[in-house]
């Protein structure tokens, strides 16, 4: 019985877990937060004995993923000298770096928004007076859910927003006006085999995602196969192994990238309940060289996050074709403690039942996307 070690102990990590117990897997998960969330399979999270539990965990397991790519570069570095670490390390180096990630996209003609690089709020200045306005600051490393950001509007707003990300470098991209946001999750191999869920349909509000639609309604199998493309184009140029999830625009012009993710995706959480095999149970697959499981959908399906509060959890089991998965956090603003997944045949069924399982959440986001009004 194989022991996969995982770096990172929140929901992901958990997910990955209960995906593999049916493949009789264990499971060791190493914490670098101080907050491990996942209370499944062994933990090793005591931050004043990290150089012997990082030991201990190192003797347990076979080989060793990531659910988080904020990871230090060097603990990576440490254990992939020691034990097979899938995604490799250089995946880890690219996705911390904004200018890395935006220039391997141009490398691979990938089309991406217009961009600068700024290290002062003179430069950012500069950056928004040739960009135009509006556009989006980001700290160069670090940073999710919305955090380390701005939208700059006007010229005038660029050093508060230089003070209030609070980074030494920032990237400085040109806003794009799409018509939705996209993401695509697919898993590759050892083999070097690959495997593509629909895209689907995201929808952001203050920067953390809040639904998902898969797939996207009325998608154009042009665009499903051009974002194939940049993926596979991706996957073999960091000889990649495990899930990958690529974020994209959809514009007048076709798609854009705006960024990737090394690991399972909260967009591609859907797949537990709404496709053949699901994103958590691919990534083990494709990191134990096993073969890719298949990722055609079941009808129609929906993912809404439940952000800082918890669903009404009697009401929601009562729904027909709702799935509650929780993920035994405490409530706090912004923080993700669950989501839920619903299943339909049709978008117009399925708008009714997301609108239901709303009900049934607290303080919950307005539903956003392109079909909310068909019901």
């Amino acid at each position: 019985m194989q022991t996969i070690g995982i770096l990172g102990a929140g929901q992901l990590g958990r997910m990955m877990a209960v995906a593999g117990y049916p493949l009789a897997l264990n499971f060791a998960l190493y914490d670098t937060s101080g907050s491990p969330s996942a209370n499944i399979g062994k933990i090793y999270s005591d931050p004043n004995n990290a150089q012997t539990e990082l030991k201990q965990f190192l003797q347990e397991v076979d080989l060793v993923t990531y659910e988080f790519e904020h990871l230090p570069l060097d603990l990576a570095n440490r254990i992939a000298k020691i034990k097979p670490l899938r995604p490799g390390v250089r995946a880890l180096q690219v996705c911390q770096n904004r200018e890395l990630e935006k220039r391997l996209f141009r490398e691979l003609a990938i089309p991406t928004p217009a961009y600068a690089i700024v290290s002062s709020a003179e430069q950012l200045a500069n950056a928004v007076e040739q960009l135009g306005t509006p556009v989006v600051a980001k700290s160069l490393t670090e940073g999710y859910d919305g955090k380390g950001q701005a939208v700059i509007k006007h010229i005038d707003h660029c050093r508060q927003a230089w003070q209030d990300i609070g980074h030494p470098q920032l990237i400085v991209e040109q806003f794009i006006h799409f018509r939705r946001e996209l993401s695509l999750v697919a898993a590759r191999g050892t083999d070097g085999s690959t495997c593509f869920y629909p895209l689907v349909e995201n929808n952001h509000q203050g920067g953390i995602l809040r639904f998902t639609i898969a797939p996207a309604p009325s998608l154009d199998a042009k665009l499903q196969s051009q974002a194939e493309a940049y993926m596979e184009a991706l996957l073999a140029d960091m000889d990649y192994v495990g899930v990958m999830t690529l974020e994209l625009f959809e514009t007048e012009d076709g798609l854009l990238a705006n960024e990737m993710a090394p690991r399972v995706h909260n967009s591609g959480h859907w797949t537990l309940n709404g496709a053949h095999t699901c994103q958590f149970e691919n990534h083990l697959r494709a990191i134990l060289g096993l073969p890719l499981g298949d990722t055609a959908p079941h009808g129609v399906s929906a993912m809404v996050n439940l952000v800082g509060r918890h669903a009404n959890v009697a009401g929601v089991l009562r729904l027909k074709d709702t799935h509650l998965h929780h993920y035994g956090k405490s409530e706090r603003p912004g923080r993700k403690v669950g989501h839920i997944n619903i299943n339909a045949e049709n978008y117009t069924a399925l708008i009714e039942k997301v609108k239901l399982s709303l009900q049934q959440v607290p303080e919950s986001s307005t539903l956003q996307c392109s079909i909310a009004g068909i019901a």
